[in-house]
């Protein structure tokens, strides 16, 4: 569950990006 919650904040941070970031992100996990 504790993977929702990062995802949640980084869902955020990635629209920002522009969906640039989820890919990082997903890398990243």
């Amino acid at each position: 569950m504790p993977k929702q919650k990062t995802h949640r904040g980084l869902a955020k941070r990635v629209k920002r990006t522009g969906g640039g970031g989820l890919k990082r992100f997903r890398a990243f996990t």
